[in-house]
C-alpha cells in the first residue's frame, strides 16, 4: 500500500486535498492521525521554503512520504501583504474571522479603489532521508470583497472572488473551486508527479 501523509491538521485542507488526488492511486494519512508529532516551523521567506521544510520535517518524523503546502493572499495595494505571513497576520492564535476583519481593516485605511488581489499556493512532496521529490506552484487572481459571503472553505476564502466569477470561494462549489483554485493548481501537477513517478502496481 502506497500512503502519502498530508502535512497538516486542517479538516478543511485534508478534505480539499483528498478530493483532488484522490484518484491518483495513494492512500492518505493526515497528522491527526500523528498527535505526538510536533508542528513544523515556518520561518522561510518564500512559499516554497516553508512547504519544503514542512514535508521535509514530517516525512522524517513519520517515516512516510509527505505532502505539505505553504500558500498566501497577497493584495496589490498592500504591497503584497499577509502573503507568506497570511495565516499568522492578526496573530498567532487569532482565528480566521481575526484575519478577515484585520485585512479588510487595512484594505480601508488606504482608501483605495484597488481591490486586485491573488492566492499562491507551493505544494512540496519529500520522503523520509528528507530528499525532495517534487515541488509545484499554483495562482489564482482576483479581488477583495468588501464583506466576507459564504460558509464553505476557510481563511480568506469568503473574501477572495476570482477572475471571472462573482462568487467567492466560500460560495463557489466544491467542484469549481478544486479546478480554479492555487491549491488545486499546485495539486493537480503534484497529482502528474505522484501518478508518473509512482505508477500503479
Amino acid at each position: 500500500m502506497r500512503l502519502l501523509l498530508l502535512g497538516t491538521r486542517n479538516p478543511g485542507k485534508v478534505k480539499e486535498i483528498t478530493s483532488i488526488l484522490g484518484d491518483a492511486g495513494w492512500y492518505f494519512s493526515s497528522l491527526r492521525e500523528f498527535p505526538d508529532v510536533a508542528v513544523a516551523e515556518e520561518n522561510g521567506a518564500t512559499y516554497s521554503e516553508n512547504a519544503i521544510a514542512k514535508a521535509r520535517f514530517y516525512a522524517q518524523a513519520t517515516g512516510l512520504v509527505a505532502l505539505a503546502d505553504d500558500s498566501g493572499l497577497e493584495v496589490e495595494v498592500l504591497n503584497g501583504a499577509p502573503g507568506v505571513f497570511s495565516a499568522r497576520y492578526a496573530g498567532d492564535n487569532a482565528s480566521d474571522a481575526d484575519r478577515r476583519i484585520l485585512l479588510l481593516s487595512e484594505l480601508s485605511k488606504t482608501m483605495s479603489t484597488n481591490r486586485r488581489a491573488r492566492f499562491v499556493a507551493v505544494v512540496a512532496i519529500a520522503d523520509p532521508a528528507g530528499a525532495v521529490l517534487n515541488v509545484s506552484e499554483g495562482i489564482c487572481s482576483g479581488s477583495i470583497n468588501f464583506a466576507p459571503r459564504g460558509d464553505g472553505g476557510f481563511g480568506y476564502d469568503p473574501l477572495f472572488v476570482p477572475n471571472g466569477y462573482t462568487q467567492t470561494f466560500a460560495e463557489l462549489p466544491e467542484s469549481v473551486k478544486n479546478v480554479i483554485s492555487h491549491r488545486a493548481r499546485a495539486l493537480m501537477s503534484a497529482k502528474l508527479f505522484l501518478e508518473h513517478q509512482f505508477p500503479s502496481a
